[in-house]
Formats: structure tokens, C-alpha cells, sequence
């Protein structure tokens, strides 16, 4: 199975990658406050995610032209902001806005990125 493919290379990046950007956007705060956002953006990022990766290879046979380009992507960004927001609000994070600026752009960018790679490669 190459990393492309691999459910646990995919989330164990958005779990690393989004959490520590979630520790340091959080900084600022004193302890545990950086450590909850973090630990709470990387489970959510996981999730997202492994979500998003088979919710993109769903819909890969099933969509095509301008809207099997458009809508993952899409989906992704409405999913991600309304579950970040109402969980990291739930959560208590200080920096909610900082927070979630970069894993938004990323997972929308991942899905368009992904979406487009499995598009080209069948």
C-alpha cells in the first residue's frame, strides 16, 4: 500500500502537524490551555482527515468535471470550520481564530490537492 493511499499516514500527519500548530498559536496562554488545543486540534485534524480522505475517494466514481473538482474541496472547508469552531469553543481555546487558520487552509487545500492526484492518476 504506498503512503498515498495509507489512512494511518494520513491522519498521524494532521494529528502531528496541526496540533503543534495548535500548541504554538496557543503559546501565549499559560499551561494546559496550549496543550488542550493542541491535543484537541490534533484529534480533531486526524479525524477530519481520515474523513475527508474516504469522503474524496467516495465520491471519486461518482462525481466528475467542474464539480467532482470543486465540491471535496468544498465540503471540506464547511466541515472543517464548523467542527473546529464548536469543539475548540467547547474545548475552551483561547486563540480560537489563530487556531484554526492554518488547518483550515491546509485541509482545504489537502482535499483539492488529494481530489485532484486521484483524479489524474485513475
Amino acid at each position: 500500500m504506498s503512503l498515498l493511499r495509507s489512512n494511518f499516514a494520513h491522519m498521524a500527519g494532521g494529528f502531528v502537524l496541526m496540533g503543534g500548530w495548535a500548541v504554538w498559536a496557543n503559546s501565549a496562554h499559560p499551561m494546559p490551555a496550549p496543550l488542550t488545543a493542541g491535543l484537541v486540534q490534533g484529534v480533531l485534524s486526524a479525524c477530519i482527515t481520515l474523513l475527508l480522505k474516504t469522503v474524496t475517494e467516495r465520491l471519486l466514481p461518482r462525481l466528475s468535471g467542474a464539480p467532482g473538482l470543486v465540491l471535496p474541496p468544498l465540503t471540506c472547508a464547511a466541515l472543517s470550520v464548523t467542527l473546529l469552531s464548536l469543539v475548540h469553543h467547547a474545548a475552551g481555546t483561547p486563540e480560537i481564530t489563530t487556531t484554526l487558520a492554518l488547518p483550515v487552509t491546509v485541509a482545504t487545500s489537502y482535499a483539492a490537492l488529494y481530489n485532484y492526484r486521484l483524479r489524474h492518476a485513475s
